[in-house]
């Protein structure tokens, strides 16, 4: 297995140790393992650095593998879905703690379901669909906007009472749903000419 898809993988497996990090212990299992205490009070800010790090991989294995020539099938199946495992964790995990509404979370894990479904049948087909810059920015977008929920709206609470962090996912749902119409509307006519 090459350097790049070891990242990849290391990525998915922060996923795990994320999702930790949010959790809030009870006071009984705090009182056997005393170091959760630690998790329970910064358990927001660890999630927010583990997330960040695991996020900017991404940019990091798709660099490896194109400079050394590592691009490999494996890879190729494993980046996007490591991606996806990470923002639709990051979600879920924020409407079990009520930080945002799960319509944002269904719509935006939707959207992943919905395209990640029509590359599949295209790659049946043969047809290699390419990401474009909506999807690039969108997955940015998402990426600032959960951070900035996870960290309670800061450092935007110094400076103003609204809400950045909300209107940050109000505006990711949005370019969300506008890269997928983007990558449906740009890849029908490839898919339609090897419908047969």
């Amino acid at each position: 297995m090459n350097l790049a898809n070891k990242i990849t993988i290391a990525r998915i497996g922060l996923i795990p140790l994320f999702m930790l990090t949010l959790q809030h212990y009870p006071a009984w299992m705090v009182e056997g393992m005393p170091w959760l205490s630690q998790v329970n009070q910064y358990g927001s800010s660890l999630a927010v650095l583990i997330f960040l790090l695991a996020s900017t991989t991404d940019k990091l294995d798709g660099y490896i593998a194109r400079k050394y020539n590592q691009v490999t099938p494996l890879g190729k199946l494993l980046d996007p879905l490591a991606d996806k495992l990470l923002i639709s964790a990051a979600l879920l995990m924020m409407v079990e703690q009520s930080m945002i509404p799960a319509w944002m979370a269904v719509v935006i894990i939707g959207r992943e379901v919905v395209i990640t479904g029509i590359r599949v049948l295209a790659a049946a087909k043969g047809i290699a669909l390419a990401a474009d810059r909506h999807g690039k920015l969108k997955m940015v977008l998402q990426v600032v906007a959960i951070a900035a929920v996870l960290l309670r709206n800061y450092p935007f609470a110094w400076m103003t009472s609204l809400p950045i962090d909300y209107m940050l996912m109000l505006v990711a749902v949005v370019l969300t749903v506008y890269s997928g119409y983007k990558y449906i509307a740009n890849n029908y006519q490839a898919l339609q000419l090897h419908k047969n």
